[in-house]
């Protein structure tokens, strides 16, 4: 019989580069610099994952404030696509939703044909609050509808 090990590890610059290869696989969007030397310092709100000790998925976060109220936007959560369906996105959600006391919400975009996404948010208690209109700009369909779960 195996055994299968999830584990979570901390995205820190010796590792940074796994993460710049998984979204590159990923998703159909390049991040620049920028959002990696961020999520280096996010902390707890940024996550690799790891499935018998291969790093497969990760989930990157930022905090946002808007007026009074303080919300976590969720950048990336993705898993190569030959590891979905064994429940490592499910814990990346998890672990974020464990350090996510002091936010009155999750918000994200998805792209409006990714219904697997779609999916996995809506099973996981976010909901559609919107569209937004030509929210990327590299890729087609260009717009995203904006999802959130209230915390």
């Amino acid at each position: 019989m195996t055994s299968e090990r999830i584990a979570l590890g901390d995205v820190t610059c010796n590792n940074v580069g796994q993460l710049r290869k998984l979204n590159q696989v990923i998703f159909p969007v390049n991040y620049g610099d920028k959002f990696y030397k961020d999520v280096i310092e996010a902390g707890e709100l940024a996550k690799l994952v790891y499935y018998n000790d291969v790093c497969v998925g990760a989930v990157c976060c930022r905090k946002e404030t808007h007026g009074d109220e303080t919300q976590l936007y969720m950048m990336t959560l993705g898993v190569l696509e030959a590891y979905r369906k064994l429940g490592l996105g499910g814990r990346l959600l998890k672990h974020i939703l464990e350090h996510a006391s002091e936010f009155s919400s999750i918000n994200l975009h998805v792209q409006i044909t990714n219904e697997s996404a779609l999916n996995f948010y809506k099973k996981n208690g976010f909901e559609v609050i919107g569209t937004e209109k030509d929210y990327y700009k590299h890729i087609e369909p260009r717009d995203a509808y904006i999802l959130r779960r209230t915390l």
